[in-house]
């Protein structure tokens, strides 16, 4: 095993490499590169009515909507894009129908010497309009460069081991919404069941990120197969959502946005997500929100990375709706931001290989397996008991001012009604 710590993605602003897509498997659109960030602020989302969207079949389509037939853009709402466009003297980029939303999005780009504000001001006042916002840009958090303590030592803090005695995550389905990862990994035992890229067609690409690896091995690496680690939760489903990119193929810097971001939400809805995974931070996004509260009414729980330095109500950490989390190793955490072990983790990487990697990334794939444990046991958990649960677990079930991290096993003896996890690991030693 190397010993090599590598560094959680870096943001970077970042156009879209995949674009404004449909979330069917291998059909991805290409927006050029504006290659600089004066460019990419030139770029706006728009979204007008879609209503049902129903068209036919595409050539060699293989996925049906939800509805069972294909969702396009109408006739009426890409003459809506199209006279937006003509009449403030905007380019259309990229377009995608989002059938959840029951829109068409459409990414524009402002003319130059225009300003941004005053733009998407007049357009978030037309009545053909439903949603005008800039286009964000998103990346994992970075973490910390400590001293390695433990082999598995957030799984151990998190007393996963005795959790495991009563779920370990059976017929829940995940979705890690990342870069992509290395489905081949023998401790992931052939459960990445569902790989989509948002990003590219470069299924070897896909298969040698780092971050999407490191997260998902936290969440599902699989326990007592005498190989490498155990996961937080080793009985799930991975449902592999490339969203965001490296832009190094030898460094772990990444960028990701809020097109791709929204293909992936809205293909984690498609895949019946029962969990998602964000392991990424950035501004606030009205797009993105819009997704997650279609996804929350059908039963997704979500569990985010909390902002720090950003605005409190960043995504996706402070989007309504989110679990937030924050690694349990830093000071100064904000109140209902729940903490989980971060520094120095022992994780998988691309090859079949192992490294320690820290990150509020994951801190927050913790959080993620413990509310898969509670969730194979409550099929019904929503996102309020969930968080009550998990957040009265921190400090081994006493909440206080100096709350350390969650506790699987007294989230999950709660929910159960069990005896305590200090009972239950006296039972096991003997």
């Amino acid at each position: 095993m190397t010993r090599r710590r590598f560094r959680f993605l870096a943001l970077g602003l970042a156009l879209l490499a995949a674009g404004c897509a449909t979330t069917r498997r291998d059909d991805v659109l290409s927006v050029p590169s504006a290659g600089t960030a004066a460019g990419e602020e030139q770029l706006i989302i728009v979204t007008v009515d879609n209503g049902d969207g129903a068209g036919p079949p595409r050539p060699a389509s293989t996925r049906p909507g939800y509805g069972g037939v294909n969702y396009a853009a109408s006739t009426a709402a890409r003459e809506a894009v199209r006279d937006l466009a003509a009449e403030y003297g905007l380019t259309e980029v990229a377009a995608w129908p989002i059938e959840v939303l029951k829109v068409h999005c459409a990414v524009l780009r402002i003319p130059e010497g225009s300003s941004r504000d005053e733009l998407l001001q007049k357009l978030s006042m037309d009545r053909r309009v439903r949603l005008a916002q800039a286009m964000n840009d998103f990346a994992p958090r970075s973490g910390y460069n400590d001293p390695y303590l433990s082999m598995q030592r957030g799984f151990l803090s998190i007393d996963a081991a005795s959790a495991q005695q009563w779920s370990r995550g059976e017929k829940v389905r995940v979705a890690v919404i990342d870069t992509g990862l290395d489905a081949a990994h023998p401790d992931f035992g052939g459960r990445v069941v569902v790989q989509r890229n948002f990003v590219d067609r470069d299924a070897a690409r896909f298969g040698t990120d780092r971050h999407g690896t490191a997260v998902a091995g936290v969440i599902s690496a699989s326990a007592n197969n005498k190989v490498g680690i155990a996961g937080v939760a080793p009985a799930v489903e991975i449902i592999a959502l490339k969203a965001c990119w490296q832009t190094d193929t030898a460094g772990d810097a990444a960028r990701c946005n809020s097109l791709t971001l929204a293909q992936a939400l809205a293909a984690a809805i498609e895949e019946r997500a029962q969990v998602v995974n964000l392991s990424l931070t950035g501004p606030r996004d009205p797009l993105l929100n819009s997704l997650l509260a279609a996804g929350t009414a059908r039963g997704i729980l979500y569990v985010g990375a909390a902002p720090r330095d950003a605005v409190a109500d960043g995504f996706p950490g402070g989007a309504p709706g989110i679990i937030p989390v924050d690694m349990a190793e830093t000071s100064g955490v904000r109140s209902g931001v729940l903490r989980a072990p971060g520094n120095e983790v022992v994780t998988l990487v691309p090859g079949g290989r192992y490294d320690f990697v820290s990150g509020s990334s994951l801190a927050t794939a913790h959080v993620t397996g413990a509310v898969a444990l509670l969730l194979a046991k409550s099929r019904k958990l929503d996102r309020a008991t969930a968080y009550d649960l998990l957040s009265r677990s921190e400090s081994g079930g006493a909440a206080t001012a100096e709350n350390t991290s969650i506790n699987a096993c007294v989230a999950l003896a709660e929910l159960l009604g069990r005896p305590s996890c200090a009972t239950l690991r006296t039972a096991e030693s003997k």
